[in-house]
């Protein structure tokens, strides 16, 4: 390309961004890349990516319907097939892809399939729409992340899908929560969305102030393996060997989960027990990680990831709980008095 196609090409580009205060100069013309999201009403959805530093335009429309089916009065009956979306052109250099994501799912109810909020049917429905196959691959991990970190009661529901024709809603809905401040400030409460919002958003606070306890409170192996489903090394780790009479107890918590009494020596390096003290203080979940099915086990009260329940143990039971010593704090027999678990000595009688 010539010097003198090179200028005309970027007065072309700041002519398209001259509202935006364009200032290319020769050789330096911005990329811009779109993302298309459905969070149920787009009035809600346009303030939450505006906000954000390096999003360029964001345009409320339709989109996964026809053509002719494209204006509110029709998608507003929820038997068009489309969806109420917006369509967010951004500035990579400036933002990444993965703070859109952040910031999207964050303003919806991702488990929520029949609408959001108080906004029931079809055109109502989440969704990200992805424009490339990195898009794609971003937004999947990041509902898998998302689904697995226990946040939600239920699974995600929000589908990633491929983007298709995107058709620009009407302009009294642009930029709706600017023209009609007040109104829309009362639909959002009205709606249940402001308040999840700022549920979700506490939620997060507390759970941020107790990761930075646990943090201060665990070494790094303890921390990865209660909180992250961690597993430390076999045959190089606290208890493995251990043959004191006592208790075993939640290193977060402190409840009471295994007694020496039903330890035994099963030759693979971790802790391993044939049964709880307490049935009710452990949770057992299916785990598919690593290409397998297991059982895992976690404590009730603390949620720590403690190990996994296998049926290869002796027995009666048949079970052998596979435990990581890093999840677990041993209390000796004759020091459980002292240490506030004085009721569990019958267990020595």
């Amino acid at each position: 390309m010539s010097s003198f196609q090179l200028k005309l090409a970027t007065l072309a580009v700041c002519a398209l961004l001259a509202g935006a205060g364009c200032s290319a100069s020769k050789g330096d013309v911005m990329e811009k890349k779109k993302a298309m999201f459905a969070g149920g009403c787009f009035w809600c959805m346009e303030p939450v990516f505006e906000n954000i530093d390096g999003v360029l335009s964001v345009v409320s429309g339709y989109t996964g319907g026809s053509p002719g089916t494209a204006e509110y009065e029709k998608v507003s009956t929820g038997n068009t097939g489309h969806f109420e979306a917006v369509l967010v052109v951004y500035d990579p250099s400036r933002v990444s892809y993965s703070r859109i994501l952040k910031a999207f799912f964050g303003s919806i109810d991702p488990t929520d399939a029949g609408g959001q909020f108080a906004d029931r049917g079809a055109q109502y429905r989440t969704a990200v729409f992805y424009y490339d196959q990195d898009q794609k691959e971003q937004a999947v991990r990041f509902v898998a992340e998302l689904d697995a970190s226990g946040k939600y009661d239920a699974p995600v529901a929000t589908p990633v899908l491929p983007a298709g024709k995107f058709y620009e809603a009407e302009e009294y809905h642009q930029d709706y929560y600017k023209k009609n401040p007040e109104r829309y400030s009362r639909y959002k409460e009205g709606s249940g969305r402001g308040p999840y919002i700022r549920k979700m958003e506490e939620a997060e606070k507390e759970t941020v102030s107790r990761e930075k306890g646990l943090r201060g409170k665990l070494t790094p192996l303890q921390y990865e393996v209660t909180q992250n489903c961690g597993t430390e090394k076999p045959f190089d780790n606290e208890y493995w060997d251990n043959d004191r009479e006592g208790i075993y107890v939640d290193i977060v918590s402190g409840e009471v989960l295994f007694s020496s009494k039903d330890k035994f020596k099963s030759g693979t390096g971790w802790p391993s027990f044939t049964k709880p003290v307490d049935p009710e203080n452990i949770i057992k979940k299916e785990d598919r990680s690593l290409s397998m099915v297991r059982t895992e086990v976690r404590s009730k009260e603390a949620d720590s990831h403690l190990g996994h329940v296998f049926p290869d143990g002796p027995g009666p039971s048949g079970n052998r709980y596979c435990i990581n010593s890093a999840a677990l704090r041993f209390i000796p027999r004759e020091d459980m008095e002292k240490e506030g678990y004085g009721n569990y000595l019958y267990l020595f009688d």
